[in-house]
């Protein structure tokens, strides 16, 4: 058959347009063909109309309507520099430049004047590579000067990313007040709610006579909710400024009152200065502390889990090893709470408390708590930390309550539980404790919820078949609390608004002494001891997450190493690189 011939065959030179524009250059070079002169401060530039026409709109409407340049054969432009008109000029017929430090600016306000958009934007780009903490608020006056969105956007940036380097500038303290008002209302600011309201005062105080009027405007910036009590009611409240203002005044004083009458509504109280979110720089990290170690010794190590990474890393270690302490957190801070030490051969029950501040990455000592205690349960809620039962130095089982008030560093007995137990599941949500389950001193199961009421310091008590768990973990997400395991594979979420249970997909293994926290309304699942097939006890390395929403598990990788009867907790963190709600 023969071979089928084509109908057109269609040809790109795509070397003609490139070559072209070199041409014409050439013949701009040697003035053949040019018809008009730019000229500048005495200066001529021969060019040809029709590329000039061609290449922007502003040539376009001056040759091409009825403007007197038309038709005349020199044009002057007035307020370009002679050289960056013959800069834009080989720009046009070669499509190059060379942008400098020298020549960006008047450079990109001729291209803008010329509407050259592609090369405004070449100096745009420039200028982004020259920001650093030091000049780029500068840059964000000389963008809005430009009309540059990009600049002023990429300038802007660093401000939030770099706040603690740009609030230190000397450009920032001469920051008009809107303009800071904008940068303490932003959700990208890289910095702590301390390191706002700190930041406010270096402001006023550069130059009180003028600005302190502006102090209420500016502390409705700070969102308190996010504040350590001793930090607001200890430095903020006490501040010159803010005692000499009648409406900050009030505001502190609203909020101690919210704090004693121990409520979680702050919506109707303080508005929206205090329900604000967290800045987006403000990011929730796992965090792992204490525990058994590969089934030897206790363990020292505290490590931080970085979600975009997804790599463990390490943070001081605790001072002491301590056995079946308590981990809670609670304003950005860890603690960790008594546990069982050994020393000189014998063991000893703490009541020591140890902090840790991802901002310091330091272990320092707290209050200490009023009794020693291994093997209990501690919780968090508002301002207040609960530490529940436990063994005591005399090796019996506890059911003492005490209450770290934050607010005013001190700690309080409660009332005691009804039935002490060991190794419960505990939760606290709308202003109670729930405690399901553990197990007696004869190591019984316990079939019962025990409800504490926190603003009222009462218990009660629920007979309820379905709890059996010991060494088990809950969390709460909403009006639910999730109880996860304990020598079981069930996960089963309690309703507290219809005190009903509902069955979750189940773990993988039976489990028991791992340690759950949630993160991002996901419940994230560490170590902790299974039972295998064949009923031998391992411990585990498993690291794993509950999505409540798809009610499934997916697997997270593994911890550096085995673990058990370690803490697992959520701590923000400040990070420069912000993640979208």
């Amino acid at each position: 058959m023969d071979r089928q011939t084509p109908e057109f065959y269609q040809y790109n030179d795509w070397e003609l347009s490139s070559n072209l524009l070199s041409q014409l250059n050439g013949l701009r070079q040697e003035k053949i063909f040019t018809d008009v002169l730019l000229c500048s401060d005495g200066e001529e530039i021969p060019c040809h109309r029709t590329v000039l026409v061609s290449s922007s709109p502003y040539f376009r409407a001056m040759f091409c309507s009825n403007f007197r340049e038309r038709h005349q054969a020199r044009v002057d432009l007035k307020g370009i520099n002679p050289e960056v008109l013959g800069n834009i000029v080989d720009y046009v017929y070669t499509g190059s430049v060379s942008i400098t430090i020298e020549k960006v600016l008047p450079l990109m306000q001729a291209a803008s004047m010329l509407q050259y958009p592609r090369l405004f934007e070449a100096c745009s780009t420039f200028l982004q590579e020259q920001l650093n903490t030091d000049n780029c608020l500068s840059m964000m006056r000389l963008s809005e000067i430009l009309h540059c969105g990009s600049l002023r956007e990429k300038a802007r940036d660093m401000a939030v990313c770099s706040f603690s380097d740009v609030a230190a500038s000397e450009d920032f303290r001469e920051l008009p007040l809107p303009e800071l008002m904008c940068y303490l209302e932003d959700d990208r600011l890289c910095a702590e709610e301390e390191q706002v309201f700190e930041t406010l005062l270096a402001w006023i105080h550069h130059d009180p006579f003028s600005r302190s009027g502006a102090i209420h405007d500016l502390f409705t910036k700070v969102r308190l909710r996010y504040i350590h009590p001793t930090y607001l009611f200890q430095f903020i409240a006490n501040d010159p400024l803010i005692q000499s203002s009648t409406l900050c005044t009030e505001i502190i004083e609203s909020v101690r009152r919210l704090m004693l009458t121990v409520s979680s509504q702050w919506a109707g109280e303080l508005g929206p200065m205090c329900v604000a979110p967290r800045r987006y720089t403000c990011r929730e990290t796992l965090v792992v502390v204490g525990g058994r170690k590969n089934s030897e010794q206790t363990s020292r190590e505290a490590l931080l889990y970085d979600e975009q990474t997804q790599c463990w890393q390490r943070l001081a270690k605790l001072p002491v090893r301590l056995y079946r302490a308590a981990y809670v957190c609670i304003h950005s801070i860890l603690y960790v709470l008594g546990g069982l030490t050994m020393g000189a051969g014998e063991s000893v029950v703490s009541a020591t408390v140890y902090t840790l501040s991802l901002k310091t990455n330091q272990w320092r000592k707290a209050e200490p708590m009023l009794r020693p205690h291994y093997a209990h349960q501690s919780v968090s809620y508002l301002h207040f930390i609960f530490v529940l039962g436990g063994i005591g130095p005399d090796k019996q089982i506890s059911g003492t309550v005490e209450r770290y008030n934050s607010m005013f560093n001190l700690w309080e007995p409660m009332a005691a539980m009804p039935t002490p137990v060991l190794h419960p599941a505990v939760a606290a949500v709308d202003q109670r404790i729930y405690i399901f389950g553990g197990e007696d001193a004869m190591q019984n199961p316990v079939r019962m919820i025990q409800v504490y009421h926190i603003t009222r310091n009462l218990w009660s008590r629920l007979e309820n078949r379905t709890v059996k768990n010991v060494c088990a973990p809950a969390v709460t997400i909403e009006d639910k609390i999730y109880i996860l395991g304990g020598y079981t594979r069930r996960v089963i979420a309690y309703d507290t608004k219809t005190n009903t249970f509902v069955k979750c997909k189940s773990m993988k293994e039976r489990r028991m002494h791992h340690a759950a926290t949630v993160i991002n309304n996901k419940l994230y699942v560490t170590g902790g001891r299974y039972i295998t097939g064949h009923d031998v006890i391992e411990d585990s390395d498993s690291f794993e997450c509950y999505d409540p929403k798809t009610d499934a598990w997916t697997s997270k990788g593994t911890l550096p190493y085995k673990l058990f009867d370690h803490g697992s907790l959520p701590l923000f963190c400040v990070s420069s690189k912000p993640e979208p709600p």
